[in-house]
């Protein structure tokens, strides 16, 4: 299990548990968007083989802490640790695997529209988008993933699925 920090406890996507798949596989270019101090960057790290993660933050602080928790893979080349907001994010046309964002309130208090555009962009077709709240979330569950699976629909994402659990909750769609 990722450990508890900061605001949030995340998914235990590494616990040997129904959230595994979550986890990138050796070959994964992966994005990720979160405040959480490095845990899941290092988490997926630890998995990589080959492969790259970006891990992004508007934060200058989250991504002090992340590159400073993780430096032995950014030194190796399998993380990138960029300052930024998802709406500006410019990511190469199918250059991204798989992309999870943790704890990352705008897909439910906006319609979240350009950074849904720049993360599809990014991701290859077929490519999942995790967007993934911990259990303890400033509102209730059903109020959170509504809004964020409408979201994601009307950005044109296919699959929407939602997912609950005592640990957390989210939304997994697929990029067309």
């Amino acid at each position: 299990m990722l450990p508890e920090e900061g605001r949030w406890r995340p998914f235990p996507i590494g616990s040997g548990g129904p959230w595994t798949r979550w986890i990138p596989s050796p070959v994964s270019r992966s994005s990720r968007s979160a405040a959480d101090q490095g845990a899941a960057a290092q988490l997926v790290c630890e998995r990589l083989t080959t492969g790259h993660l970006l891990a992004t933050d508007r934060s200058a602080v989250a991504v002090n802490r992340t590159a400073g928790r993780n430096p032995q893979y950014v030194k190796a080349g399998r993380l990138t640790v960029q300052r930024t907001a998802l709406d500006e994010l410019k990511l190469p046309e199918d250059s991204i695997d798989k992309a999870f964002c943790v704890n990352v309130n705008l897909f439910w208090v906006s319609d979240a529209e350009a950074e849904l555009a720049a993360l599809r962009q990014g991701l290859r077709s077929g490519a999942p988008l995790f967007i993934l709240y911990g259990a303890e979330g400033p509102t209730g569950g059903d109020r959170v993933t509504a809004l964020v699976a409408e979201a994601v629909k009307a950005a044109g994402f296919d699959t929407v699925e939602v997912v609950t659990a005592d640990h957390g909750l989210g939304v997994i769609s697929h990029a067309p």
